[in-house]
């Protein structure tokens, strides 16, 4: 990266940060459209029930820490693997 001049090194930081928001966006869709489907059932109200509601936490929550712990494993090896060069 310090090989790069300004106007690369802030295009590169550009499209880092375009990535960045992608996953995030895939992300927040995979954990929307998952959660959805596994707890909302009941269509005849407009509000969710307390069934329906406690699920969509526990839901999300399952969702965001196993998406978490997989992005640490992953930066683990990829620290190994650097580490091996």
């Amino acid at each position: 990266m310090d090989q790069l001049n300004n106007r690369e090194q802030q295009e590169f930081q550009q499209l880092v940060e375009q990535k960045q928001m992608k996953d995030f966006m895939r992300l927040y869709s995979s954990l929307v459209q998952r959660c959805f489907t596994d707890c909302v059932n009941d269509f005849t109200s407009k509000a969710l029930s307390s069934r329906e509601e406690s699920c969509l936490e526990k839901c999300s929550e399952k969702f965001l820490k196993h998406s978490e712990r997989v992005g640490q494993r992953f930066q683990e090896q990829n620290a190994a693997l650097m580490q091996k060069r």
